[in-house]
C-alpha cells in the first residue's frame, strides 16, 4: 500500500549536526542492534548502527539520516550508503516507490559499489545482492527487481548462514514476494511461506536475541493457525531495544491472537512513551506518525477486549490529537479512518447518549463521518427510538456512499470495512423493529464481511460481528446458535470476556450448568482488570438474561 513519500519527508526530519552525545538520546537507543563495518571511525559504526536500528523499527526517514551522518563522518563506509538504498527501497508495509525514492535508491546503491574495494565479504556481498534490486529508470512493476532480490539474497544466505543480519533480510526479501499474505485465510501457508519460515528459524536458532529475527518472525507467524509459536520472540523483543517503540509494541501481534490482552495493552502503553521522546526529536509530520498511531489503536483494542472503558475512550481520543492538520491534509486516504477511532470504542462500551452528543467530523473526513453516522443509528436503535435509527440508518448509507474509494485501513479498503457497518446497523435497526429473522440474517451476513476481511492487526473492524450476533440471539433464546457462534470467536481471540460471558449464559440456556460454571469462571479472570458490567457480549443487549429467560 502507497502510505507516504519517504523521500518528500525525510527533510522534516530533525538531523543531528553535532557529534554524538555521551548518552545516547533515547530515540536512538537500538540496544542490541549492531553490525560491524569497514571503517576506522567508531562515530561512523555508531551511526551505521542507529541506522540498522531505525530501518529494522521501521523508522525508514530517521534511519535515512543516520546513514547520512556515517557517510558525512566517513565518506568511504560503503555500508552507510547500502544502509540507505535499503532503507529508501520497499517494505512490508510500502511495498511502492516513488520515482524520486527510485533514484535516490539506485545512486546510493551505486556508490555502495564503487566504494566496497577492501570490505568484508559479507559486506561485499550484500552490497552486490541490494543493487539487484534497483534500476534506473525504474520500471512501473517492480516484480522482476523483488525477485531479483530475493534471489540474490537467497545466495547471501547460503554463503553465510550463521549471520543473524544476512538470515533476516534474506526472509524479508523472501517476505516481500508476498507481503501480508504469507497465509491464506484458511490458515494454510502460502508458496513462499515455509521458506521464510525455514530462514529466520534457522537464524534464530543460533541468534534468539536478534530484534530483527523477531520482528519478522512475528510478521510471518501472526496471521497463521500457530501465531503462538512466535511467543518466545515476542517476549524476547520486548527487551532489546529500548529507544525504538515499533519493535517494543510487536509483540501486541502475538499477544492478541493468544487472548493476552492486557499484554497488548502494556507493550504499547510502554511503546507510546518511548516514541514520545522521538516526537519531541523529529515532529508529528512524517511517516513515523502511522506507526505511532498504531500504538494508540493497539492500546484501545486491547483495552475493548478486557473491558477496560476509561483506558479505551482515552486513549482514542488522544490518537486523534496526535494527527497534525497538516499531515491530515496532505494523507487522508490514511489518515481519515483513524479519526473515526473513538466512535468504535463508544459503541463496545454502549455509551449512546454520548455518542448522541458527538459533533459530526468535517471537512474530508469521509470515513470518520460514515462511522460516526453508523455509531448515531446503533445508539438510536438500542435507545429504543427506532424511526430515528431509520432516519439515521438512511444519512449513514448517504455517508457511507460518499467515502472515496481510496481510502484505506492499512490492508482494506474502507469501503469493505464499511460493508460490515451496513449489515451490523441494518441488523440492529430491523432487530428493533420486530423482525427478527430479517436481522439474523443481517448480523450473520456482517459476521462473515467481518471474517473474510484482509488479515490487520488489529483487525479491520474493531467489534467482532460474532458480539452483537451472539448476545441478540442469547436474547431471544436462540441458545444453540450462541454457542456455536461464542467458540468460533473465542478460537480466534482466545479468552476473550464478552464472548465467555455471552457463552456461559447460553450454557446455561441448554441447560449445561457444570461447563455454564466453567465458563463464569474463566469469564471472571478475563475480566479481572475490568469493573465494567456488561449485559452480555454487546450493549445492543437491552433485556436482562433473567427476563429473557421469562
Amino acid at each position: 500500500i502507497a502510505l507516504l513519500c519517504l523521500v518528500s519527508l525525510v527533510g522534516l526530519v530533525g538531523c543531528q549536526d553535532k557529534a554524538p552525545e555521551a548518552e545516547t538520546p533515547l530515540y536512538y537507543d537500538v540496544g542490541a542492534i549492531h553490525k560491524t563495518v569497514s571503517t576506522s571511525s567508531p562515530e561512523a559504526q555508531l551511526w551505521f548502527d542507529r541506522g540498522l536500528g531505525l530501518a529494522y523499527g521501521f523508522n525508514h526517514e530517521e534511519a535515512v539520516v543516520c546513514f547520512d551522518k556515517a557517510v558525512e563522518l566517513d565518506p568511504d563506509l560503503a555500508m552507510a550508503y547500502w544502509g540507505k538504498a535499503y532503507v529508501l527501497g520497499p517494505n512490508y508495509n510500502n511495498m511502492d516507490m516513488e520515482e524520486e525514492a527510485s533514484a535516490a535508491a539506485h545512486e546510493a546503491v551505486q556508490q555502495a559499489l564503487a566504494k566496497s574495494d577492501g570490505v568484508s565479504q559479507v559486506e561485499k556481498d550484500l552490497i552486490e545482492a541490494l543493487a539487484t534490486r534497483y534500476a534506473l529508470p525504474a520500471p512501473e512493476d517492480r516484480t522482476e527487481l523483488n525477485s531479483a532480490y530475493a534471489d540474490a539474497m537467497r545466495k547471501v544466505w547460503a554463503a553465510h548462514p550463521e549471520d543473524g543480519d544476512v538470515a533476516a533480510l534474506t526472509g524479508e526479501a523472501v517476505m516481500l514476494l508476498r507481503p501480508w499474505e504469507l497465509w491464506t485465510p484458511e490458515g494454510e501457508m502460502a508458496p513462499e511461506t515455509p521458506e521464510v519460515r525455514e530462514v529466520l528459524e534457522a537464524g534464530l536458532k543460533l541468534h534468539p536475541d536478534h530484534p530483527a529475527l523477531c520482528h519478522l518472525y512475528i510478521h510471518t507467524m501472526e496471521a497463521g493457525p500457530d501465531a503462538a509459536m512466535a511467543a518466545p520472540a515476542a517476549e524476547t523483543l520486548e527487551k532489546l531495544t529500548p529507544g525504538l517503540g515499533h519493535l517494543i509494541h510487536m509483540p501486541s501481534h502475538i499477544y492478541t491472537w493468544t487472548g493476552r490482552y492486557d499484554d497488548v495493552i502494556r507493550v504499547n502503553q510502554r511503546a507510546v512513551e518511548v516514541d514520545n521522546a522521538f516526537v519531541e526529536h523529529g515532529g508529528r509530520v512524517n511517516f513515523y506518525t502511522l506507526y505511532r498511531l498504531h500504538n494508540y489503536h493497539f492500546v484501545a483494542y486491547g483495552a475493548m477486549f478486557a473491558g477496560r472503558k476509561e483506558l479505551a475512550m482515552t486513549t482514542a481520543r488522544h490518537l486523534v490529537t496526535e494527527v497534525p492538520p497538516e499531515l491530515l491534509a496532505g494523507f487522508p486516504d490514511f489518515l481519515d479512518i483513524f479519526m473515526g477511532t473513538p466512535y468504535h470504542v463508544m459503541v463496545r462500551f454502549g455509551m449512546w447518549e454520548e455518542i448522541l452528543e458527538e459533533p459530526a467530523p468535517e471537512g474530508d473526513l469521509f470515513s470518520a463521518r460514515a462511522v460516526w453516522r453508523y455509531a448515531r443509528g446503533l445508539a438510536f436503535a438500542s435507545l429504543g427510538r427506532v424511526e430515528e435509527a431509520i432516519a439515521e440508518q438512511e444519512a449513514y448509507l448517504k455517508a457511507r456512499d460518499e467515502v472515496p474509494e481510496t481510502r484505506l485501513l492499512f490492508n482494506n479498503p474502507v469501503h469493505e470495512i464499511l460493508q460490515v457497518a451496513t449489515h451490523v446497523l441494518a441488523g440492529e435497526v430491523e432487530y428493533r423493529k420486530g423482525n427478527y429473522d430479517t436481522a439474523f440474517n443481517h448480523l450473520r451476513q456482517a459476521v462473515n464481511l467481518d471474517e473474510t476481511l484482509n488479515y490487520d492487526e488489529p483487525w479491520g473492524w474493531m467489534e467482532p460481528a460474532r458480539h452483537p450476533l451472539g448476545a441478540l440471539l442469547n436474547e431471544q433464546g436462540h441458545y444453540e446458535e450462541a454457542i456455536e457462534v461464542y467458540e468460533a470467536n473465542l478460537a480466534k481471540y482466545p479468552e476473550n470476556g464478552w464472548a465467555l460471558h455471552g457463552l456461559a449464559e447460553a450454557l446455561r440456556g441448554v441447560g449445561r450448568t457444570e461447563d455454564a460454571a466453567a465458563v463464569q469462571a474463566r469469564f471472571k479472570t478475563a475480566w479481572s482488570d475490568s469493573k465494567l458490567d456488561i449485559p452480555g457480549s454487546c450493549f445492543c443487549r437491552t433485556i436482562p438474561e433473567k427476563e429473557a429467560d421469562s
